[in-house]
């Protein structure tokens, strides 16, 4: 049976990540979007940026995090007079987790709104459509698979996130200990081998149920897509 303190814990990891994803998809679209669609100086960097918390070591970015939005840093001093803290606090993990899963977030929708082909935004201006109005006709529908995909992505790395959130926010029960974090603990005490196979049972079928939930969603998505695309050409 699931103990009260692994309920607490998967109910934590299952807050952190989602509040994660609230801050990370939005702007993993906008950057996606920016990078499909608008060519400018410095496109390439910032590409390269979006993708450096995949390659570096995430206590790097946890420390990058730190010395910015710590008490002491820049970002975290002009926010604490609004009362705005996020070291050492559930909002700091989810801060950690969505910076982390964001270049997993950001390719797939951007794959899917190069996709797009021009002809139909150039098609959709000839008919007097303005931006905004070519942007929920045409590139928000076509992106939806990518989001899907990019979302389920960064839910599971942001659900599995170890070494940034560590560094930023620590590991406080209750607090900030996610699934990563309260198995490293368990780990180090001798009778916690229990707890190591039941977190990691839970988290497991939580990945499993998100995976097969989002190819079923994806299909539903490429199918309703299609139907819509047929009735545009019929």
């Amino acid at each position: 049976m699931v103990s009260a303190e692994i309920w607490s814990i998967v109910l934590l990891s299952l807050k952190v990540s989602f509040f994660a994803l609230c801050w990370a998809v939005p702007v993993s679209f906008g950057l996606a979007y920016l990078l499909a669609r608008k060519r400018f100086v410095g496109r390439r960097l910032l590409s390269a940026v979006i993708m450096l918390p995949l390659v570096m070591p995430p206590v790097v970015t946890g420390l990058v995090l730190l010395y910015g939005f710590g008490p002491t840093g820049p970002i975290g001093q002009l926010l604490a007079p609004l009362g705005i803290s996020f070291a050492f606090n559930a909002a700091g993990a989810s801060l950690a987790a969505g910076l982390v899963a964001l270049p997993l977030i950001v390719r797939p929708i951007r794959l899917s709104l190069e996709a797009v082909d021009p002809d139909l935004d150039e098609a959709l201006e000839v008919a007097g459509k303005m931006g905004w109005q070519r942007f929920t006709m045409l590139y928000f529908p076509m992106s939806l698979p990518g989001i899907v995909a990019g979302g389920i992505l960064g839910f599971a790395k942001a659900l599995g996130e170890f070494g940034a959130t560590i560094t930023f926010v620590a590991n406080i029960p209750g607090e900030t200990q996610t699934f990563s974090l309260a198995i490293h603990s368990a780990l180090q005490r001798f009778d916690g081998e229990q707890m190591v196979l039941m977190l990691s049972l839970v988290s497991i079928s939580i990945s499993v149920i998100a995976v097969l939930g989002s190819e079923y969603l994806l299909n539903w998505l490429q199918v309703r897509l299609s139907g819509d695309r047929s009735v545009r050409h019929a």
